[in-house]
C-alpha cells in the first residue's frame, strides 16, 4: 500500500511540471535540408505542394498515410500526424489525436447537439463553432490536440428509440442542414472573407455517411445492417445534410459509415463516395471511413474474398483515408497484386495532404502563423463558459405549465430536489465530451436560488432497479412547498451502441414520480433529462405536476441553465426536435 501511495504521488507530481510541448509540423525553416522541397513553398498552389510531396514517397511509405496515426516521413521532415479528434459540442479526448493535462485540464463542453439545435438559433450555432476550433487550436499550439476534427453527425434521427439521438440536430433534414452548415464554418472559417474555402482554422467532417440510424436493436447491429432506401427517400431525407454540409458549409471531409445502403457498403460505393459526394457536390478535402469499417465488411459480412480485395475496392469506391490500420496493413500488397493502381494510392494522399496544407501543417512553425497566439488563456475562458450556458438555455423546452413556473426564491421557502439526475454531471456532457472546464449540477444551481434545499435521489441510478431510496424522496416531498423532479437517461440507456426498445422512463422512476406528487402539499415541476423523447403522458393525470422541461443533456452549465428557467430568470422555448 505505501508503494502504491508513493508511486500515486509520483504520477501525480509528473501530471502538475509536465512541460508544455509544441505540437510538431512539417518544413520547419530550421531544418535547411528538408525545408527547400517544393512542396514547403507556401508560394505554389497546395495542389502542386501535394503532388510533390506524394512523388518522393515509396509504395511501403505512402499506404502509412493512408491510416489516422498516420507514421509519416523522417527523412522529409514530415512528422508522424494523428488525424482523428473530436469536437461534437467542445474539444473531446474520444479520438486519440487529442488529451488535457494539468496544462489544459479541460475545455468548453457545450449542451448535447440535439438540445442545442432546439434552440434554431444559427448564429449561435455559428458560434459554438468558433468558440470550439479556438479552444481546439490553442490545444494544438501546446500540443494537445490535431488539427482534423471529426464533427459534427449531420445523421437524421428516423427512430426515437436510436442510441445516437444525441448526438444529431434531430429528425428534421432542414434543421439538420441548417445546423451542419453553420457548425462547420464555425469551426473551419478563418474570417469572415474566408467563406469559400481556403485556408482552414480547423478541419470538420460530416458523419457518417449515409442512411445511418440503428446501432444495437433487437439482434441488428450498425455493422450487419443493410438499409433499403427508396431514391425519394435518399434525397428527400438522408442526402441533404450531408449535401448542404459540402456546398454550403465547403466541409473538408465526409466520413461514410457501417451499414450498406441497397446491399452496398457506404464506404465501398463508387456511387455514394466518387459519384455523388466528389463528382456531383463538389467535396474539396478527403473522404475519412468510420473505425474499422472497411475492415469490417470484409469480417462481418464477408463482403470481398480478401482482405485485399476489401482493400482495392475502398479505395477505387473514393475513400482516401482509413479510421484503423487496415489499409496500412494491406494496401501494399493490393497494388502488387494489380487490384488497385498506385496512383488511385497517390490520388488519396493528394486529398489528404491539400487538407493539412490549408490548415497550415506545411507551413512551418505555427506560433509564427495566424493563431499562433492562442494558448491556455483562450481555453475554458469565462466568454466561452457563458455561451455554453447561453445555450444550454436557448435548448430547454417548456412542454407544460399550469401557472406554477416560474417559481419564486422568495415565496419558495422548502424546496426538495430530487431524481436520479437531480445532482448529475458528467451525464450532462453527453457522449462524445471531454473533461468539461467544471459542473454545475441542477442541484448546485437550484441551491443559488433556495441554499435550504433538501436533496434526495430517490434511485440509485436512472435505471432504478430497485424501490429502497424512494421513501426517503416521498418524506422530503411531503414537508415540501415545492418539489423539482430531475429524471431521466444517462449513456448506460441510450448510446452509441445501444439503442432503446421503448420510450418510458427506466425502472421504477414512473413510480417515484407517482408517490412523490401524491406526498406533496405543493407543486412538482418535472424536469426531463434525456436526449431521445420519453413518454411521460402519465404525468398529465397527475394534478399536483405544475410544469414540465425537456433540458436534454444540457452541458457544463446545465445546472445553471435548469435553475435560471424555473426560477423566472430566462424565458425558455416550446418547440422539440422530436416528440415526447
Amino acid at each position: 500500500m505505501k508503494n502504491q501511495v508513493l508511486l500515486h504521488l509520483s504520477l501525480s507530481v509528473l501530471l502538475i511540471i509536465v512541460p508544455i510541448v509544441a505540437q510538431q509540423f512539417a518544413c520547419d525553416t530550421k531544418a535547411s535540408t528538408t525545408s527547400q522541397f517544393p512542396f514547403c513553398n507556401t508560394s505554389l498552389p497546395y495542389e502542386d505542394r501535394a503532388k510533390d510531396l506524394v512523388s518522393r514517397l515509396t509504395l511501403q511509405e505512402k499506404v502509412q498515410q493512408l491510416v489516422d496515426a498516420s507514421t509519416g516521413i523522417s527523412r522529409l521532415g514530415v512528422p508522424k500526424y494523428e488525424w482523428w479528434s473530436e469536437a461534437l459540442h467542445g474539444v473531446s479526448n474520444v479520438g486519440p489525436g487529442t488529451r488535457f493535462n494539468a496544462t489544459v485540464p479541460g475545455a468548453t463542453s457545450f449542451p448535447a447537439v440535439i438540445l442545442s439545435a432546439a434552440s434554431f438559433n444559427e448564429s449561435l450555432w455559428l458560434r459554438m463553432g468558433q468558440v470550439v476550433s479556438t479552444e481546439a487550436r490553442a490545444m494544438y499550439n501546446l500540443g494537445l490536440a490535431g488539427l482534423t476534427f471529426w464533427s459534427p453527425n449531420v445523421n437524421v434521427v428516423r427512430d426515437p428509440r436510436w442510441g445516437r439521438t444525441q448526438e444529431t440536430p434531430g429528425e428534421d433534414p432542414l434543421v439538420v442542414s441548417n445546423y451542419a452548415v453553420n457548425y462547420v464554418k464555425g469551426l473551419q472559417d478563418v474570417g469572415e472573407g474566408n467563406a469559400t474555402g481556403d485556408r482552414l482554422k480547423v478541419s470538420s467532417c460530416c458523419k457518417h455517411y449515409t442512411a445511418y440510424d440503428i446501432d444495437n436493436w433487437k439482434g441488428v447491429d450498425r455493422f450487419h445492417f443493410d438499409a433499403q432506401v427508396t431514391k425519394q427517400d435518399m434525397e428527400d431525407t438522408f442526402q441533404p445534410p450531408f449535401k448542404s454540409c459540402v456546398q454550403e458549409g465547403h466541409v473538408s471531409s465526409v466520413m461514410c459509415s457501417y451499414n450498406r445502403v441497397n446491399g452496398i457498403p457506404t464506404c465501398a460505393d463508387p456511387d455514394l463516395l466518387q459519384g455523388v459526394v466528389r463528382g456531383l457536390w463538389g467535396l474539396d478535402g478527403y473522404i475519412v471511413s468510420d473505425c474499422d469499417s472497411v475492415e469490417v465488411y470484409y469480417d462481418a459480412i464477408h463482403y470481398t474474398e480478401t482482405h485485399e480485395d476489401a482493400a482495392a475496392l475502398a479505395l477505387k469506391a473514393g475513400l482516401n483515408m482509413n479510421c484503423g490500420d487496415y489499409l496500412g496493413k494491406y494496401t501494399e500488397n493490393a497494388v502488387n497484386l494489380k487490384k488497385v493502381e498506385e496512383s488511385v494510392v497517390d490520388q488519396s494522399l493528394i486529398y489528404n495532404y491539400i487538407v493539412l496544407m490549408r490548415l497550415g501543417f506545411f507551413d512551418g512553425d505555427p506560433k509564427l502563423l495566424e493563431f499562433g497566439n492562442l494558448g491556455v488563456s483562450d481555453v475554458c475562458s469565462d466568454e466561452h463558459k457563458a455561451l455554453a450556458l447561453d445555450a444550454a438555455k436557448q435548448g430547454i423546452v417548456l412542454l407544460d405549465n399550469n401557472g406554477a413556473l416560474p417559481l419564486s426564491p422568495t415565496t419558495t421557502k422548502n424546496l426538495a430536489i430530487i431524481g436520479p439526475n437531480a445532482n448529475a454531471t458528467k451525464v450532462m456532457i453527453s457522449n462524445y465530451a471531454g473533461i468539461p472546464c467544471s459542473y454545475t449540477s441542477p442541484l448546485q444551481g437550484l441551491q443559488k436560488y433556495v441554499s435550504t434545499a433538501k436533496y434526495e435521489p430517490g434511485c440509485s441510478s436512472v435505471k432504478c432497479a430497485d424501490e429502497s431510496l424512494i421513501g426517503a424522496a416521498v418524506q422530503a416531498a411531503a414537508t415540501a412547498d415545492a418539489v423539482v423532479l430531475v429524471v431521466g437517461l444517462d449513456q448506460s440507456i441510450e448510446a452509441e451502441g445501444l439503442d432503446r426498445e421503448n420510450l418510458t422512463l427506466p425502472g421504477f422512476q414512473e413510480k417515484l414520480v407517482e408517490q412523490v406528487v401524491d406526498a406533496t402539499n405543493g407543486t412538482v415541476i418535472l424536469v426531463i433529462m434525456s436526449a431521445g423523447p420519453i413518454d411521460v403522458s402519465f404525468a398529465k393525470n397527475l394534478s399536483k405536476v405544475g410544469g414540465i422541461l425537456w433540458v436534454g443533456y444540457p452541458g457544463q452549465e446545465g445546472g445553471d441553465a435548469i435553475a435560471q428557467v424555473i426560477f423566472g430568470d430566462y424565458n425558455p422555448g416550446n418547440i422539440l426536435l422530436s416528440p415526447i
